[in-house]
């Protein structure tokens, strides 16, 4: 549940018509523009904060800033006009756009150094060319409960789901709910890495620490925020805090606005220095320049990989194509999570349904590379609208660990996700999500027998016979319920009567003539 108020998404809505109507329309550039902003008023937060805390303890404060006067710090430029006029620009005083544009932006670029963040923000610059537009997003911005602790996470989510249209290559926003089943069914622990090979906004990464918050919060730590939701501290999360922060979330893409929109994504949901990259992981690129991410590194991979890229097959990295001859990128990300888990790792990950049963010689390699090499656990099929209105394509969620071996594997029919499965994807009753989740914790290779049902086990020699097809139709089986009809007298004795009660009606009716 948001602990974003119906006005405040009223308020986000009409700073993104402002936007629109001041000439920026791309989706992804008012989400970037947004954050940048989000991103200038929390760093100001944080020096206040530190600037208090070393005035309480008497410790000197390294702060990002020079000073409380710095005009550059959100509290001061919010301050400032609009714009103003070229004298007052030559006398060195400047108004809010100038501010922004020529030192906040700037300064960003120079924060630190060296690190994921120097290299997300390299090429960060404000867009906003009209200094009205500016006022507006700044005094809306101001107004947003960003320094709570969800809420910032929820204004954030708000913001991601007006990427409405898939991206030319079929990635799109994976949905909240699906993200945290999928991430559920694989329990990830606080000493584990995590990566997402395709990680567009970060969506499971910080669906991730979200499930940590959670699942790491003593009855102490659980607070309440002014609109009654419970806020997840994490404070059992302490001894992990070094590794949370700097080693255990790793993300890449190659489209660098997505890169952005994540590391200030992941930053807002409390890790502060996640290793996100500039990068396409099918290219030969990948192992060279992160050798340890690309080969045997990860506990848990959690991905929507894209389902249709085009892709140069002269550049994807021969360990890929050894195990998959293909373009297809479905086939090839599969090949490549399977790299990076450590034996032993395991993945959730979304394919699109062609994976589970087509008959080219790589869709079969493939599939008897998941079940003979390596241990697949579940394949949960999805409803065909789960991503609408991005796309309407039918998709399943993989489970796998590397290596070990496969016995049965977990089918489940997921005929509701608790939304309508059209474009408005209004909330309804119907989920089978909790009962999935439930069922996977209690499955059973003696007890998961019933075909007919939506959850059952299927023993790994029966999906060897069916060519490794795992198509959840091929093993289940149509319920046959035995209709009983009456005796042909009594049918006779029924359809006399009605013939009885026809013809009275019909001479009441010649009565009336």
């Amino acid at each position: 549940m948001s602990t974003l108020t119906t006005q405040q998404k009223s308020d986000i809505d009409k700073l993104w018509t402002e936007f629109w109507t001041g000439g920026i329309t791309n989706p992804l550039t008012v989400i970037e523009q947004i954050s940048f902003l989000m991103f200038a008023r929390l760093l100001d937060v944080m020096e206040t904060t530190g600037e208090r805390r070393a005035e309480r303890t008497k410790k000197t404060f390294q702060g990002r800033f020079d000073g409380p006067n710095d005009r550059r710090r959100w509290k001061n430029f919010k301050q400032l006009p609009a714009t103003v006029t070229d004298a007052d620009l030559k006398k060195g005083t400047k108004g809010m756009l100038q501010v922004v544009r020529d030192e906040v932006f700037p300064h960003f670029r120079k924060l630190n150094g060296g690190t994921t963040f120097a290299e997300y923000m390299a090429d960060a610059q404000l867009m906003v060319q009209k200094p009205s537009l500016l006022v507006s997003a700044v005094n809306m911005i101001d107004k947003l409960p960003i320094t709570e602790g969800d809420a910032k996470g929820d204004l954030y989510e708000y913001l991601l789901s007006k990427l409405t249209t898939a991206g030319i290559n079929g990635q799109f926003r994976t949905p909240r709910h699906i993200i945290r089943f999928m991430v559920e069914m694989l329990e990830p622990k606080p000493t584990e890495t995590i990566g997402d090979p395709a990680c567009g906004t970060a969506g499971f990464l910080v669906g991730a620490m979200q499930y940590l918050l959670e699942t790491h919060t003593s009855a102490k730590g659980k607070l309440k925020s002014e609109n009654g939701e419970t806020i997840y501290t994490g404070d059992q999360l302490e001894p992990y805090r070094k590794h949370i922060q700097n080693g255990m979330f790793h993300g890449f893409d190659f489209d660098s606005t997505m890169l952005r929109i994540a590391s200030m994504n992941l930053m807002l949901h409390g890790v502060d220095n996640p290793d996100i990259h500039y990068q396409d992981t099918l290219s030969n690129s990948f192992p060279e320049k992160f050798p340890t991410q690309a080969m045997g590194s990860f506990d848990v991979v959690l991905a929507n990989p894209p389902f249709k890229g085009s892709l140069d097959a002269g550049d994807v990295h021969p360990t890929l194509t050894q195990s998959v001859k293909t373009k297809k990128t479905e086939l090839l990300f599969v090949a490549l999570i399977l790299r990076m888990l450590k034996n032993g790792g395991r993945s959730a990950t979304i394919v699109p349904d062609g994976v589970l049963f087509g008959s080219s010689k790589a869709h079969k390699a493939l599939r008897k590379m998941l079940v003979k090499d390596n241990q697949l656990e579940a394949v949960i099929s999805l409803p065909s609208g789960v991503f609408k209105p991005y796309a309407g394509v039918s998709t399943a969620i993989l489970l796998f660990t590397r290596g070990g071996k496969t016995d049965h594997v977990f089918f489940y029919d997921l005929e509701a996700d608790g939304y309508s499965l059209d474009d408005k994807r209004d909330a309804i009753k119907d989920n089978d999500l909790p009962d999935a989740l439930a069922r996977w914790r209690k499955r059973s290779a003696k007890k998961d027998t019933d075909r007919t049902a939506k959850h059952f086990m299927v023993p790994v020699k029966e999906i060897e016979a069916k060519e490794f097809d795992l198509s959840i139709n091929r093993y289940k089986e149509a319920k046959h319920e035995e209709v009983t009809y009456d005796p042909p007298k009594k049918i006779i004795a029924k359809l006399r009567k009605i013939e009885a009660e026809i013809a009275k009606d019909l001479s009441q009716l010649e009565g009336m003539l």
